[in-house]
């Protein structure tokens, strides 16, 4: 089965902007393109995830820049993955003819070749016969530097400070101004290939000749083939999995094993909102949780390449306000993720402001410490046993985590309203320690086990006590209140509390209640729980699939399936997923985003042995 876009969904809105889902991915495991259901690409950052960006039409159509190559009359169109890969075809159906462009970005070759980056769009026709147009218009640094233009045959070079890219085709390019264009016939059989590479002191221009093509279609499609190869998944939503697999890999970065939220910035959690924030580094938090996701399948190999990232780059440090590690860090393992606004550009559909950097990277979350912890116990038990320079790291977070655990943070969600005594912040606290006392135990590590203890036992019992409402009968968002939280969905997930238990269940009711609409989770309401920000978001796609998981301990396996099947309908046409989902069902926040597509993976495999 291959996904594909629905016939009248290619339409730009205002004949500007494409909708977020209305977009595929491709990458290299550097950086990555979204290709939309007309073959426009509005956003592509190079070399990295954080560079500038080269196209950047999804966040500003007049001054982003973008690579269009599409059918020259009207067409409809379908889009999907050339199976078990993320090689990206897109259909053009017209009166006299169908054809294809495939998109991927090669990922093997020779010496230097990781640095061109290459981007390579093959054009088919497969039926009848289509014209063709193409219009290349990158805008570097974020559509705010200016480029030139050169061309030497079939080869068009964009030069800019910093950066300079070479194009090739296998048609005649024109310019026009700063950019080229080309239209070109097609009769069956008969195929165009463009080529995108970077160029630099080191990586000379070089044509791509159809055979080229051909061949490196062949390899990109057979390395994906044999990377998914690996799973261990053969559970009744293999398509659905195996695709969220494929993306999670995607939103890896291959020379520092990190792994990005997502590979877009400033997408609006609500259009026209302030929410729109830059999602292109390492949260530990989100990074750990991908771990977790990608062992439960198999896939051993990015597990050990960010435990390689953790031990070079988030060792404890030396005691900054926000703790031994901060909650995110560069794809390099740089800290300074300095917040600027690029005021020149518009935003997606109007919604500014366009945010560089992420000024949340200072703030105190005291979650992360028991979602990396939780991965390194996973990958101690299921992959290769942690060395002793990284238990002596374990022991220094774990000794932080029994000094600090009950301050006021700013909790899971980012909240710029105040920090508060978060129930979620504790409860990954408790499950820090208890992971910590797991591993010494089962391998007779050296440790203060008797301070743990009573650190792990008073943290159960403060929230308990303190994170526990009479009134509304639920575990709540922070302490001595009565707002609930989905986050708290984790309490039985972690092992804290036993799925079927009183108060655990009567916490479920509440929360489908006051959060659930129509198997769609709000994170919490923030009318009642004011974060700093104005106006409001979607449902919070990872709540949902915790929602799922949740039912599923608690043995309402009708009710999870239902939910589960309703989360699924909610994904694009290719099976990817924003960030979240709006009251129309559209998605909203920055895409495809690593966090939703790990928790699918982990509803799914749960969900799947619930059911037997």
């Amino acid at each position: 089965m291959t996904y594909a876009s629905d016939d009248d969904r290619s339409a730009r809105r205002d004949g500007r902007y494409l909708p977020v889902a209305d977009h595929g991915l491709i990458g290299d495991l550097r950086s990555v393109a979204l290709v939309g259901t007309d073959g426009t690409i509005d956003w592509y950052c190079c070399p990295a995830f954080d560079s500038p960006s080269v196209f950047g039409s999804i966040l500003d159509a007049e001054r982003g820049g973008s690579f269009t190559l599409t059918a020259a009359v009207p067409a409809r169109t379908k889009q999907f993955y050339f199976p078990d890969t993320n090689v990206l075809i897109t259909r053009f159906f017209t009166e006299d003819g169908v054809g294809e462009v495939q998109d991927f970005m090669p990922l093997s070759g020779g010496t230097g070749e990781a640095e061109r980056h290459r981007l390579i769009r093959r054009v088919l026709c497969v039926r009848g016969s289509l014209p063709f147009r193409t219009r290349v218009a990158p805008r570097f640094d974020y559509g705010a530097r200016p480029h030139t233009l050169r061309q030497e045959g079939d080869v068009a070079v964009f030069a800019s400070d910093g950066l300079s890219l070479a194009l090739t085709s296998t048609v005649p390019l024109e310019a026009d101004g700063p950019d080229v264009c080309a239209e070109f016939k097609l009769a069956e059989g008969e195929s165009a290939v463009f080529a995108l590479d970077r160029i630099s002191g080191e990586v000379a221009p070089r044509r791509c000749a159809r055979t080229e093509a051909e061949e490196q279609f062949a390899a990109t499609v057979a390395y994906w083939r044999r990377w998914l190869a690996a799973s261990r998944y053969r559970g009744r939503w293999r398509e659905m999995v195996h695709r969220s697999a494929l993306t999670l890999k995607l939103l890896t970065y291959a020379p520092t094993g990190a792994i990005v939220a997502a590979p877009t910035t400033s997408l609006p959690e609500q259009l026209g909102g302030e929410r729109n924030w830059d999602y292109r580094y390492v949260w530990v938090r989100d990074a750990a949780f991908c771990v977790y996701a990608l062992l439960r399948l198999g896939f051993t190999g990015e597990a050990e390449a960010f435990m390689e990232f953790v031990t070079r780059h988030i060792s404890p440090g030396d005691g900054k306000p926000s703790g031994p590690l901060q909650i995110m860090y560069g794809i390099d393992g740089r800290t300074d993720l300095t917040e600027t606004e690029l005021g020149h550009l518009e935003g997606h559909r109007g919604s500014a402001p366009v945010r560089v950097g992420n000024a949340a990277a200072d703030q105190l979350q005291l979650d992360i410490y028991g979602a990396l912890i939780d991965s390194i116990y996973l990958y101690d038990k299921w992959a290769e046993p942690v060395s002793s320079a990284q238990w002596d790291d374990v022991c220094a977070l774990v000794d932080w985590v029994c000094e600090h655990w009950d301050q006021p943070d700013e909790g899971v969600w980012e909240t710029r309203g105040g920090r508060k005594n978060f129930l979620y912040s504790r409860l990954m606290c408790w499950v820090a320690i208890e992971r910590a006392i797991r591993m010494a135990n089962r391998r007779g590590l050296p440790a203060d086990l008797a301070r743990w203890q009573e650190s792990r036992d008073t943290i159960y019992r403060r929230i308990h006590t303190r994170g526990w409402s009479e009134t509304r009968r639920a575990f709540v968002q922070h302490e001595d209140g009565d707002v609930l939280d989905a986050a708290v969905l984790m309490m039985p997930l972690a092992k804290f509390i036993a799925p079927t238990d009183p108060k655990w269940l009567s916490t479920l009711d509440a929360l489908t209640q006051d959060l659930v609409s129509d198997s769609l989770v709000y994170r919490y309401d923030p009318r009642s729980s004011p974060d700093g920000l104005h106006g409001d978001e979607g449902t919070f796609s990872i709540c949902s699939f915790w929602y799922v998981e949740a039912l599923v301990h608690a043995g309402r396996l009708d009710e999870a399936r239902l939910a589960f099947e309703k989360m699924l309908t909610y994904a694009n046409h290719l099976g990817l997923y924003a960030e979240e989902i709006s009251h129309a069902g559209e998605q909203q926040g920055n895409f495809p985003q690593a966090f939703t597509h790990l928790a699918l993976i982990s509803a799914a495999f749960n969900l799947d042995r619930a059911l037997g």
